[in-house]
């Protein structure tokens, strides 16, 4: 008898796997987007009903409404839709200063756990438990306090070189805009690119040699050199825009306003609690054995910590670093509490002055939801970067 040939698998049969799985995906986009649709249309109806305006078509018209703290000019004679920028830049600038901030102190701490000084084991360990445990809200309220009522007013603000600190906030020398700037700023972006590949050229010969560079101080030193040399390039431009005590306030430089303060600190020191946590159980999740590897190659503690046990630690630490980025991040939505204009507040004036309630709350939603899927992009491509390569 002549050979069967094998039946071909009908790729649309309801007995495939693959086909029945798309089935069922389509079914349930097609659910979720009806029930998206029912929403809507039944919101829109309602408020047609009831009188109630809709659409964006708000975002044109006057703010009428003045905003404290901008990263750019801002009048009230302009449009709800650059107030709700400068809200987004608001609440970015907090989001960026604060994670940068909370990873640095919490990585600290969170190495200090291990230190073989039972001082300093202690020091961190409380640390951990005081900011991790008590709510944020009331570490912001409490800073916030601080900063509003103890510190002198300004027509005493303590003045330490040229700083001045005082109820207002925080007052600084910025430097003053010219040609010469520009050189300064392109050459500090060209020793970060710099500091950045001697880093990695510095790994590989690490992997290939075994033989350990400086993968601090000389990227460190790069960068101010080749700063240096643009900085005389320019001119060598030295104006400053110093901060000046006027009779009812601190003049000129630039300044921070006791609200960003409070928000800062407490936002940063809250999570660096979580962080120190998240860097402790890595560094605990290596094998021992690469301790004692180490120690048996002559590396001290530092080296062993920063060679050998944190590249292999990244890998457990950076998931749930992740979580805490996106935790200050939405966190910090708790601004309104003490009077920062974040992007939260700009949407609840708006909402107050217009009515349109389920437009703000969709950009809020937006807002948040697009920095949130940024921060987890970053962090994932940065995540696939340090993976260990299994041969």
């Amino acid at each position: 008898m002549p050979a069967q040939r094998p039946r071909r698998k009908n790729s649309f049969s309801w007995r495939s796997r693959a086909f029945r799985g798309l089935v069922y995906q389509l079914l349930a986009a097609g659910l979720i987007a009806s029930l998206i649709w029912f929403l809507w249309s039944n919101t829109v109806q309602n408020m047609r009903v009831r009188g109630i305006q809709s659409g964006f078509d708000f975002l044109q018209q006057q703010a009428g409404f003045t905003i404290g703290e901008s990263l750019f000019p801002f009048d009230s004679a302009e449009s709800y839709l650059r107030a709700f920028l400068v809200g987004i830049t608001n609440t970015l600038r907090l989001a960026v200063a604060g994670i940068i901030f909370a990873t640095v102190l919490g990585t600290l701490v969170g190495v200090g756990r291990f230190s073989r000084n039972l001082l300093v084991r202690g020091v961190c360990s409380a640390w951990v438990e005081c900011f991790r445990n008590i709510p944020v809200l009331l570490q912001l309220l409490v800073w916030y306090l601080i900063l509003t009522e103890y510190l002198p007013g300004i027509n005493e603000a303590w003045k330490l070189g040229p700083f001045f600190v005082s109820k207002g906030g925080l007052n600084f020398p910025i430097p003053v805009w010219s040609p010469g700037q520009g050189w300064t700023a392109a050459a500090f972006a060209v020793s970060l690119a710099l500091a950045w590949a001697y880093r990695r050229w510095a790994r590989r010969r690490f992997e290939a040699t075994g033989v350990a560079r400086s993968m601090f101080w000389a990227p460190l030193a790069i960068v101010i050199g080749v700063t240096f040399l643009g900085w005389l390039a320019g001119g060598a431009p030295t104006a400053l825009d110093i901060p000046t005590k006027g009779e009812f306030a601190v003049e000129n430089g630039g300044a921070l306003t006791p609200e960003f303060l409070a928000l800062w600190l407490g936002l940063s020191l809250y999570t660096s609690g979580f962080i120190a946590e998240v860097v402790r159980s890595g560094i605990a999740s290596v094998a021992r054995g690469q301790s004692e590897a180490a120690a048996a190659l002559g590396l001290d503690r530092r080296m062993e910590i920063r060679l050998v046990l944190m590249p292999q630690a990244l890998r457990v630490i950076i998931p749930p670093l992740t979580n805490q980025y996106l935790n200050l991040t939405k966190n910090s939505s708790l601004a309104v509490a003490i009077g920062y204009p974040d992007v939260v507040s700009i949407a609840n004036t708006a909402m107050n002055q217009t009515g349109r309630a389920v437009e703000c709350i969709a950009i809020l939603m937006a807002v948040y939801l697009t920095m949130s899927l940024t921060t987890s992009a970053l962090m994932n491509w940065y995540n696939a970067r340090v993976a260990i390569k299994e041969k």
